[in-house]
């Protein structure tokens, strides 16, 4: 990827945050530009970058022209938060500088509450089998100013989170997919109504050549359309997929409901971009999921287990649970502010909740009456236990046992990547494999 010389070239930039996002950076400006770096930890300093790093005093005496920020840096906690609040237009991101370099390269960004993954390597995945030259970047896949050897006819797809667009300045999207939005984030966002705004942002961008692609009964977004000037071609999506198409995928990760409405995207964006039915189907069967998002681990003619760690909110795991018979539900980690299970009574007959660590009173207060829970400090006697209640069930319903924590995981782990690896090793450690298979 080459620096124009444009908005970006012989500038004086600050880069804080220095993870994937603050070193990809760096690389990318760092031969055209003056750069200077800062990250709140003290130690993560590497040798041969240490000159480059500036405490509050040295950044004070600079006038820079940019401050890129990682999607991570919480300005309104972070140390240089009182620098940042005075010099926030100053503000961008990498999405800024991958923009403005790359202005008629075709940008697919999918953003939502859940399912950007999926759906953003779904897409990639299916342009790639139409022999496109498509890359997926952002959150998922490399970050996106590591790109090379980028062509007019490379098309961009960008997993991109609430903060990236936050932040972002000039970044827009030939095609924005919102997916769902749901309460998340909002010990950050601080309200409801700045992560709205966040996630929106990619559709006020856009222009009369672009297009949107939102879900048709998102009650946020349909208010936000009413109320703004939206200058690109929005399509409402239906969430039921057609039913030529679901005749013809045979791939068991998508018979949940949450999956089936990624899928409704999927076939929207794909009929814009006319792509090939056959191959996007093609696709879709040989999918096997991403790791720790609804991975299943284990699964026999009675029952199965799934990995879904990467779930950190009630609606991420509820479009899980709404497709199984029985469910032994493992939840626990540092819940989201403003978080609700929203399911009622009726809806809880087949789930039985196994609560694990140290915020079991959220979790009480909100199952509380509604279904049978279990809490246990460690995911270690949770698993155990669960493995018992199984043993002990003799009804003829298929069981599954669901690890889909509901919570962040920063209680115990680094992140749902560790959380998720734990549990994997756990269940071999404690041989459940084969004390499932042993079930009749």
């Amino acid at each position: 990827m080459s620096l124009s010389k444009g908005i970006f070239f012989n500038k004086k930039i600050l880069i804080y945050g220095m993870g994937k996002t603050g070193f990809s950076s760096y690389k990318y400006l760092r031969q055209e530009n003056k750069i200077n770096l800062f990250d709140d930890s003290k130690n993560f300093k590497k040798k041969n970058l240490k000159k480059l790093f500036l405490n509050l005093k040295q950044i004070k005496k600079i006038n820079f022209d940019y401050i890129l920020i990682s999607p991570g840096i919480n300005v309104n906690k972070c140390k240089l938060k009182n620098y940042l609040k005075k010099n926030f237009k100053k503000i961008i991101t990498d999405l800024d500088i991958f923009y403005v370099n790359n202005l008629k390269n075709k940008i697919i960004t999918v953003t939502g509450t859940n399912g950007k993954s999926t759906t953003a390597k779904l897409i990639y995945l299916i342009l790639k089998n139409h022999k496109k030259d498509a890359r997926l970047c952002g959150n998922i896949g490399n970050p996106i100013l590591l790109e090379k050897k980028i062509s007019k006819k490379t098309v961009f797809v960008v997993e991109a989170s609430s903060y990236q667009i936050d932040y972002s300045k000039l970044f827009k999207s030939n095609y924005a997919i919102i997916l769902n939005i749901s309460p998340d984030h909002l010990e950050r966002h601080n309200s409801m109504k700045n992560y709205i705004d966040a996630k929106f942002k990619l559709l006020k961008k856009q222009s009369n050549k672009d297009f949107a692609f939102i879900n048709e009964k998102d009650k946020y977004l349909k208010k936000r359309i009413k109320k703004n000037k939206i200058l690109s071609k929005i399509t409402k999506v239906s969430l039921e997929i057609n039913k030529k198409f679901k005749k013809n995928i045979k791939n068991p990760y998508f018979l949940t409901k949450g999956n089936q409405e990624n899928l409704s995207f999927v076939f929207h964006i794909s009929k814009k971009l006319k792509l090939k039915n056959y191959k996007i189907i093609k696709i879709i069967n040989k999918f096997k999921g991403l790791k720790f998002r609804q991975q299943i681990i284990f699964k026999n003619n009675k029952i199965s287990c799934i990995n879904d760690s990467k779930s950190t909110s009630f609606s991420s795991s509820i479009d899980v649970i709404r497709s199984m018979q029985q469910v032994f539900w493992i939840v626990g980690g540092v819940p989201k502010l403003g978080d609700k299970f929203y399911l009622k009574k009726k809806d809880c007959m087949n789930i039985k909740a196994y609560i694990f660590g140290e915020n079991k009173n959220f979790f009480i207060k909100q199952f509380k009456n509604k279904l049978t829970f279990y809490h246990s400090q460690s995911l270690k006697k949770t698993i155990q236990k669960v493995l018992f209640d199984i043993k002990i069930d003799n009804n003829n319903l298929y069981k599954t046992i669901l690890f889909s924590p509901s919570a962040a995981s920063f209680d115990s782990f680094s992140n749902f990547e560790e959380r998720g690896d734990y549990f994997n090793f756990l269940l071999k450690k404690y041989k459940v494999k084969k004390t499932l298979d042993a079930i009749k």
